[in-house]
C-alpha cells in the first residue's frame, strides 16, 4: 500500500510538472489570435486617386527650394472609406519602412483589445489609465507598461544568449499576430522612450539601433481603416479604441505639437470645419513628424490618411497642407 501511495504521490508531481512545462506549449493561451476567418481587406487602386495623391505631394515639395525637402523623406497612403464594399486606394511611396515615433501605439492598442476580448488579459484601472495615457497623451512610460502586458516581458539587465531568445520570442509575440493577418514589411517589438534604450532594450537592438520598430504608411493606413470599420473587434470595443483617438481642433492648445491642433486635425482648423470630426495617432521625434487620421466631414467625406516625414520634425505645415488639398480632391 505505501508503495502504490507513492507511485501515485510521484505520478500526480509528473503530471504537473507536465503541466508547468507544456503550458507554454499552448500556443493560443498566450498568443495574440486575430480575429476568426480574418482576411485583409480588398483595396482597389485607382488611377484618378493615385494621379490625386502623387501631384498633392509633388506640388507642395516644390515650395521647398533647393530641393530641401526630398521625396525618399516623405510617404503617404489614402483609403477612401465612403464606400466599405468599395475602398478605393492610393500611396506615394507607401511600402516603405519607417520609424513610426509613437504612431507604434495604434498597434498596441489594437493588440491590446483582441486579448481583454478573448479573455487573455483582465482590464485593470491601472490597465486602463495606462491604455488611456498611451493614446489620448502618448505617454511613453504608458506605452513601456502596455508592451510589457501584451508580451510578458520586463526591462532589465542584459541576459545570455539562451535566456535572451527565449526574452526576444516573447517581445516578438505583437508581430507574430500582425503577421498571422497579412500585415508585412512591419516591426512593432520596442517600447517607446523619452530618451534612449538600457540594458536589455538596448540588447534587443542588437546595440546598433537594429530591430527598431519600423511602420510603412500602406500598413497603418490599413489597420486604422479595419478599426474604423469594426473589423478588428467587438462593437464595443472599436468604440472604446475610437474614443481615445478622438481629436478635436478646435480646442485651445498651447503645444504646437499636441494631437488635437498640431497635425491633421489643423487642416479642418484652417478650413474652418467646425462640423467635422477626426480620430487620429501621431508620432513625433526630433526627426519624425507622422500622423495617421480618419476624418469624416458634413457633406460625406470619409477617408483614412497617413503621412510620414523624416527629418522635417519641425515643420508644422507639410501633413495639415497634404489634408487640406486631399479634402478639396475628394471632393464631387
Amino acid at each position: 500500500m505505501k508503495n502504490l501511495i507513492q507511485r501515485v504521490i510521484v505520478g500526480l508531481v509528473a503530471i504537473s510538472v507536465l503541466s508547468v512545462y507544456a503550458l507554454p506549449q499552448n500556443r493560443d493561451a498566450i498568443e495574440i489570435v486575430p480575429p476568426k476567418s480574418y482576411l485583409l481587406p480588398n483595396l482597389r487602386q485607382t488611377s484618378e486617386l493615385k494621379t490625386m495623391l502623387d501631384g498633392i505631394i509633388l506640388d507642395l515639395l516644390k515650395k521647398y527650394p533647393n530641393d530641401l525637402f526630398k521625396q525618399t523623406e516623405i510617404a503617404a497612403t489614402l483609403i477612401d472609406l465612403r464606400d466599405p464594399k468599395d475602398l478605393r486606394f492610393a500611396s506615394f511611396r507607401g511600402g516603405e519602412k519607417i520609424y513610426p515615433a509613437s504612431v507604434v501605439k495604434m498597434f498596441y492598442m489594437n493588440a491590446l483589445e483582441r486579448q481583454l476580448e478573448d479573455g487573455k488579459v483582465t482590464m485593470t484601472k491601472e490597465l486602463e489609465r495606462g491604455l488611456k495615457d498611451m493614446i489620448v497623451v502618448s505617454s511613453n512610460e504608458a506605452t513601456q507598461y502596455i508592451l510589457d502586458v501584451l508580451t510578458d516581458t520586463s526591462s532589465g539587465a542584459e541576459l545570455p544568449q539562451k535566456e535572451f531568445d527565449k526574452w526576444q520570442y516573447k517581445r516578438n509575440r505583437v508581430n507574430r499576430f500582425y503577421s498571422a493577418m497579412g500585415f508585412h514589411n512591419i516591426n512593432v517589438n520596442q517600447k517607446t522612450f523619452c530618451e534612449d534604450a538600457y540594458g536589455i532594450e538596448q540588447q534587443s537592438r542588437n546595440y546598433k539601433g537594429e530591430n527598431r520598430n519600423a511602420l510603412n504608411t500602406d500598413a497603418t493606413a490599413i489597420l486604422l481603416a479595419e478599426i474604423v470599420l469594426g473589423r478588428m473587434n467587438t462593437p464595443e470595443r472599436t468604440k472604446a479604441m475610437m474614443d481615445l483617438m478622438r481629436r478635436d481642433p478646435f480646442a485651445k492648445m498651447d503645444d504646437p505639437d499636441s494631437q488635437n491642433t498640431g497635425f491633421s486635425g489643423r487642416a479642418l482648423f484652417d478650413l474652418k470645419l467646425t462640423d467635422a470630426r477626426i480620430w487620429s495617432k501621431a508620432g513625433w521625434t526630433s526627426r519624425a513628424r507622422h500622423d495617421a487620421a480618419y476624418i469624416e466631414t458634413a457633406d460625406g467625406l470619409k477617408f483614412v490618411l497617413v503621412v510620414f516625414t523624416e527629418n522635417h520634425a519641425n515643420d508644422h505645415d507639410i501633413i495639415p497642407n497634404i489634408v487640406k488639398a486631399v479634402i478639396a480632391g475628394l471632393k464631387p
